[in-house]
């Protein structure tokens, strides 16, 4: 029972700390690209509480975590307005890009971490592990191209018209589209997850020529 409840406790910290510094890049890189709506409207800060999404940010991955499951989610999107961006529809995926990339940068520091370490044992090492694997999570997760994942704006940025019409009216469902995708296809996504995750933790074995 200890050990579940440190989990959940290393779990839901991994959770707050890369899912704020995941959304508030959202928000820094609109900013950056011209449109201030995310400062405008308070999301352009460090604060967790002002990015959680109680079923997509706390209780999905937690589920997760429980059952042992490949551990994803998601936080109440930044708001930003593509009409203010430089480059147009290209603005608007690097927007969506930086909170995934954020999280695949956090993987590669924390395994490296973890690899120059020689692997420690106790709070540490899974402290570390979980992170890196929590980050993977979110960075392969919020990449599949559904809206309204991140993802999905590199799709806008390719897309003809009519894809964006239509990707558009399943973004009015934002979570609730996403959240039963995640009931109907668990196990589709979960195997897709596990792969994808697998693969990127192979390759970073190798880079700092450890195993995994």
């Amino acid at each position: 029972m200890e050990e579940l409840v440190l989990r959940i406790v290393i779990v839901l910290g991994v959770i707050l700390f890369s899912m704020t510094l995941h959304e508030a890049m959202h928000g820094f890189v609109a900013f950056w690209l011209g449109d201030d709506t995310a400062k405008r409207e308070g999301r352009l800060t460090l604060n967790p509480i002002k990015h959680i999404d109680p079923i997509l940010t706390i209780a999905l991955p937690l589920l997760l975590a429980v059952i042992g499951g490949p551990i994803f989610g998601g936080a109440k999107p930044v708001p930003f307005n593509p009409a203010r961006l430089k480059y147009d529809e290209w603005g608007a995926a690097l927007v969506a890009l930086a909170g995934p990339l954020t999280n695949f940068v956090i993987a590669f520091l924390l395994f490296g971490a973890y690899a120059l370490l020689g692997g420690p044992d106790g709070i540490l090492g899974q402290v570390l592990t979980t992170a890196v694997l929590v980050n993977l999570g979110f960075f392969v997760f919020n990449m599949i191209p559904l809206p309204p994942l991140d993802g999905s704006r590199v799709l806008y940025a390719l897309a003809p018209d009519f894809v964006r019409r239509g990707m558009e009216a399943i973004e009015q469902y934002g979570i609730i589209f996403i959240f039963a995708i995640v009931m109907l296809a668990s196990s589709v996504i979960g195997m897709f997850m596990t792969s994808a995750i697998g693969a990127i933790l192979a390759v970073f074995a190798q880079i700092f020529g450890v195993t995994v």
